[in-house]
């Protein structure tokens, strides 16, 4: 490359265009031709021709003048374009081509996506959750029990992870119902843990505390039963039904 071209490369400038958009165009209802004609008006904008001749436009892209007319017509219609007439210092009016709705449409569009994704994974989690407890029951839930868990998560706002720490301290209690995994979430609630983190956190603490047993201590205490270190709630026998 000579001194020459790399000059002209310079002094043409650079046009920017988000990916985000050059992905997404098509789903905002946006055709190629369209986005050629965008991407035209966005060179002279960066330029600082914030109205280009349309003759100038239609030349660069090897169209007529009515043909670009009709393009930008359209994207009028499709409220991704407007013009806007503003004044100078000197109190002259003068027009500018605006992209702000499309940006807007965009924005929008990717915030309805990214609700669909947390929607489908809450779905997906709510799911896995009903399995779970299914398996380490041993049985299908019944009705009343799906509502239960559904109130856990839907009105309590209890983490699906969260309950499945609940569901682990009830096997390990040999306690299957939900009555005695309510009330480990209860007591959980109580101490202001909220999060999976936190549940395991305050579970470290508390193995800490416990005093460290040696041998003779083993010893005098091997025909004790094992309680399960998590015992956070104390429910009657009743429960473990």
């Amino acid at each position: 490359m000579d001194d020459t071209f790399m000059q002209q490369f310079i002094n043409a400038g650079q046009t920017t265009v988000s990916s985000l958009l050059l992905a997404h165009f098509h789903e905002l209802g946006i055709t190629n031709d369209e986005f050629l004609v965008y991407l035209e008006l966005k060179s002279f904008y960066d330029a600082g021709n914030h109205f280009p001749d349309m003759a100038t436009i239609a030349q660069r892209l090897r169209l007529s003048s009515t043909q670009v007319y009709q393009i930008i017509h359209r994207m009028i219609q499709k409220k991704i374009l407007t013009i806007d007439t503003t004044q100078d210092k000197q109190g002259r009016s003068q027009d500018q081509y605006d992209f702000a709705l499309m940006y807007r449409k965009l924005a929008t569009y990717l915030s309805q996506q990214n609700r669909q994704v947390v929607e489908q994974k809450s779905s997906d989690q709510r799911q896995a959750l009903f399995e779970q407890i299914e398996t380490e029951f041993g049985r299908p839930l019944s009705p009343i029990e799906y509502e239960t868990i559904a109130a856990w998560l839907d009105q309590d706002h209890y983490q699906a992870d969260v309950i499945g720490l609940a569901l682990r301290e009830a096997v390990l209690n040999q306690a299957y119902s939900l009555k005695y995994m309510d009330r480990i979430l209860l007591s959980w609630e109580r101490k202001h843990l909220t999060t999976k983190q936190q549940i395991q956190r305050e579970q470290e603490k508390r193995q800490q505390r416990q005093p460290s047993s040696g041998a003779a201590a083993q010893s005098s205490t091997e025909d004790i039963p094992q309680i399960p270190m998590y015992n956070w709630a104390e429910p009657n026998d009743d429960d473990k039904q």
